[in-house]
């Protein structure tokens, strides 16, 4: 005998789908079943179609989510401001990798099925941990920001970074420091 699903108001029972869609996608690609997606939701096949009109509108769905950058954004605001600030940034270069890996992994998953319009990034969160070192930077805090999102994709990527990818610390000190040695030609001596 099978124990029928709870029932839920249709945005939760969305969320739950949508929630147990993206591991199969993940593991299967946009060929997964709207049996298989019912079967990890703990539901019948028939509840996806009450809140879905197909199995192509739960994909978008999950897509739209796993790009949805809202989460991230509350992640980032969290982050400790009383931490020093180097840790500061390498915590919120740790949750902007773990976004873009899951995003590369869906993408790379479903392929076209993942093309779907995001919204712009808000750069607000991120900004705000770079404000109280404002005096000590030659950008503003919004431009920083959106470089160390830029440099933590460049570094971060798969296939940019040949499978050898850059930790969180060291994307912080290349952010904060280059890669120029601190002596390099000014003492006369040291040629770079």
């Amino acid at each position: 005998m099978s124990t029928r699903a709870p029932a839920l108001p249709p945005e939760e029972r969305r969320a739950a789908i949508i929630a147990a869609t993206l591991p199969l996608l993940l593991e299967r690609g946009a060929n997964v079943s709207t049996r298989q997606i019912a079967e990890a939701a703990g539901i019948a096949e028939g509840t996806i179609f009450g809140v879905f009109p197909d199995k192509d509108a739960v994909v978008q769905a999950v897509v739209r989510a796993a790009f949805d950058p809202e989460p991230t954004e509350r992640a980032l605001a969290a982050i400790d401001r009383s931490l020093p600030f180097e840790d500061q940034l390498v915590a919120a270069v740790v949750i902007v990798q773990r976004r873009l890996e899951n995003i590369w992994r869906l993408v790379s998953s479903i392929g076209p099925a993942a093309s779907t319009p995001t919204p712009p990034a808000d750069f607000a969160a991120l900004a705000s941990i770079f404000e109280a070192e404002r005096g000590r930077l030659r950008t503003d805090p919004v431009t920083a920001a959106r470089q160390l999102r830029a440099l933590t994709l460049a570094v971060s990527h798969p296939v940019l970074c040949h499978g050898e990818q850059t930790t969180p610390r060291e994307i912080v000190t290349l952010l904060l420091d280059g890669i120029r040695d601190r002596g390099c030609g000014r003492d006369g001596v040291h040629e770079c």
